[in-house]
């Protein structure tokens, strides 16, 4: 039984308020009842935004803070270094190419990444893993500490684990919210300024994937953690991230997209997320690996923009693409064109967060070195793919030949001209 101090449910609520109304229409006629009607709607609907109107929770002092970290993420020409894979995901990528995956082997590596010379002139921000967060640089200063001082904003991933979700043929979410307080205001004592999560989905046409439930769910997760970050004095990034697997075409990735972005934004607005004080990070809109329809990469560059306009909010200051697979090449192509392709009524900072685009080519120098990393090699090709990423991010890149363009794999094109061809 509920307290006499708990709230009755909503239904419970709008049962009292209907029949109030029938009492009313009874004691004042029609017109009394309307004006009665109109007045409680009014009371509910400022009840509403009283209660979801973003970043209420939020000091003055507070809001500028998120925002001007923002500002600075989302710099023109700077992107994001994405460094947070766990021990394990980047303990493959060393063993792959002879190198033992030691804590030492990972404190050096990322100390490259972020100490490159003239890495900040194209870097505004680094995802950090936990453990790179407490490890220091050869010269006894925290990973934080040395990136604030380059001018680049440290930032963490909170540790997730990706749960199936029963009846959805595939479809996952992502588990963490439980104490995530606790651990982002031990990684803000640590010296982070924002934080990142992470929701993949991915396009299954056949399966009618991604499904309501798993879109619903990521999105409602991103929103709360985007509310507890803030909490914490971090700026969010959140990331929905829709996987280039599959066979759909570019118009079937674009309202997949649209409505997963819809989604997000409609929940952070409703948990009351103070929108000015976030920053997106999303793959760019792509058809499948196995869409047997070729695209430009201008046509990819249009259907990415028109997203933007669709759902966007302008309180949002930038995009941080993902590479999600994407070669350096293509991504960079990609990136350059959007960003060519912008006009003077699409105000966001549309820029770059990668990964593997930019460290697997990084890896490769590491094969048959015996084990060893040559990290003069390694940092000097960094610097250079850095530079090709600065440039796409203010639309000076101009790529060779077709790439950024999809080219239909020949057996799904093969495939795809069959049916038409017994007809």
């Amino acid at each position: 039984p509920m307290s006499s101090r708990t709230p009755p449910p909503s239904c419970v609520t709008h049962a009292r308020e209907a029949m109030m109304t029938r009492l009313v229409v009874v004691l004042l006629g029609l017109g009394g009842a309307a004006a009665f009607v109109r007045t409680l709607e009014s009371t509910r609907t400022r009840q509403t935004v009283a209660r979801s109107h973003g970043g209420a929770f939020l000091s003055a002092e507070e809001k500028a803070r998120l925002e001007e970290i923002a500002a600075r993420i989302a710099t023109p020409g700077k992107g994001i270094t994405a460094c947070d894979e766990g021990p394990g995901t980047i303990g493959s990528r060393f063993e792959a190419v002879g190198v033992e995956n030691t804590e030492e082997h990972r404190r050096v590596y990322r100390q490259m990444l972020f100490e490159t010379e003239g890495a900040n002139e194209h870097l505004a921000a680094a995802i950090l893993d936990p453990e790179t967060i407490f490890q220091k640089n050869d010269e006894g200063v925290l990973f934080p500490e040395k990136l604030k001082a380059l001018g680049i904003s440290p930032g963490c991933k909170p540790h997730l684990k990706v749960f199936a979700l029963p009846g959805t043929s595939g479809d996952t979410v992502m588990q963490g919210l439980d104490s995530l307080n606790v651990r982002l205001a031990q990684y803000a004592a640590g010296g982070c300024e924002f934080a990142k999560w992470r929701s993949p989905l991915e396009i299954d046409v056949a399966s009618g994937r991604p499904t309501r439930l798993a879109v619903e769910a990521n999105m409602r997760d991103l929103a709360r953690y985007a509310l507890i970050s803030q909490a914490e004095g971090l700026v969010p990034i959140v990331e929905p991230d829709v996987s280039l697997k599959g066979s759909h075409d570019l118009e079937t990735a674009l309202a997949v997209n649209t409505a997963i972005q819809a989604e997000l934004y409609h929940a952070m607005i409703e948990h009351g997320v103070y929108m000015e004080g976030t920053i997106l990070k999303a793959n760019m809109v792509n058809p499948g690996l196995s869409c047997p329809v070729d695209y430009s990469v201008e046509d990819i560059a249009e259907a990415n923009l028109q997203l933007l306009r669709r759902c966007m909010p302008v309180a949002i200051r930038g995009v941080n693409y993902l590479s999600g697979g994407q070669s350096l090449e293509d991504a960079a192509a990609r990136l350059s064109a959007i960003n060519k392709a912008k006009r003077p009524t699409d105000p966001w900072n549309l820029s770059f967060s990668w990964s593997a685009a930019l460290q697997f080519p990084l890896f490769d120098l590491c094969t048959g070195q015996a084990g060893v990393m040559p990290l003069d090699a390694m940092s000097a090709l960094y610097a250079a793919e850095l530079k090709i990423a600065s440039d796409a991010a203010r639309g000076l890149y101009d790529w060779p030949g077709t790439d950024g363009a999809h080219r239909a794999p020949p057996a799904a094109a093969a495939a795809a001209k069959e049916p038409a061809m017994a007809r």
